[in-house]
């Protein structure tokens, strides 16, 4: 894992929300290839943080550099032309809509008949297929989403990242409302997306969904960060007292 230059790196990056301050002075980074499980409780920022970084919400101070050259991300449009893509627990996604459509939901390739441009469903259904193949989804580009299981309609939404390229994809609580069979179906989605070197940013609070798939732990209690370490040097145990005796403090 290079750790060199990083893909992301955000510097002291406040956010208030009338006279609630959501972040506090935030530093955090994401390395090429790198799966960082974000971690906090509700109110923790960890929203705020990624709507920052995927363009819905505007940073109010701070620096957000990008492959080292410092950015403006002002809009999704901006995130996304840089390779960020973002999962939101929403989804958008459209449950009458086949596979294919809502992969390429927004952006649709077209093709030229005779005097005007219509939507080149066989493009979409192709690119889509290859994609869903990749992930091992036993599902076809045709096939309406409502039929889907809760982690093939995750898998849709992590292959639209896959096929637009993405370097950079964000996981806003993948696993949630899944069984034990769907929530392994994601992470094995998210490892998938860090063979192809693309980074992932997981976030949740549930220690025992990211544990498994994180290279390092980043935890936010009251919009401040109080925890980045390698995984490596975390046991499932120590997270927990860590993020309990935080938010312990941060009640009082």
């Amino acid at each position: 894992m290079q750790k060199e230059i990083p893909l992301l790196a955000m510097k002291n990056i406040h956010k208030f929300y009338g006279r609630v301050h959501a972040l506090k002075g935030i530093d955090f980074d994401v390395y090429k290839g790198e799966v960082v499980g974000l971690i906090g409780d509700n109110g923790a920022g960890k929203s705020t943080l990624i709507k920052i970084i995927s363009g819905v919400v505007p940073k109010d101070s701070g620096k957000i550099f990008w492959e080292g050259k410092e950015v403006e991300i002002r809009s999704v449009k901006d995130a996304r032309s840089l390779g960020i893509e973002t999962v939101f627990q929403e989804q958008a996604l459209i449950e009458i809509f086949s596979i294919g459509k809502n992969a390429f939901l927004g952006r649709e390739p077209l093709k030229r008949l005779g005097p005007i441009k219509v939507v080149d469903y066989n493009c979409i259904n192709n690119r889509t297929l290859e994609v869903l193949r990749e992930l091992k989804l036993k599902v076809l580009p045709t096939q309406e989403l409502r039929f889907c299981s809760g982690g093939e309609k995750q898998g849709v939404a992590i292959a639209r990242a896959m096929l637009f390229k993405s370097k950079l994809v964000i996981l806003d609580e993948p696993t949630r409302g899944l069984s034990v069979a769907g929530v392994e179906q994601v992470l094995d989605f998210i490892r998938k997306l860090k063979a192809n070197g693309i980074s992932c940013i997981f976030i949740t609070h549930n220690f025992y969904h990211v544990y498994p798939v994180a290279d390092r732990i980043v935890v936010l209690v009251g919009g401040v960060k109080i925890l980045d370490e390698e995984k490596s040097k975390l046991t499932i145990e120590k997270l927990e007292n860590i993020v309990i005796e935080a938010s312990r403090k941060a009640e009082v």
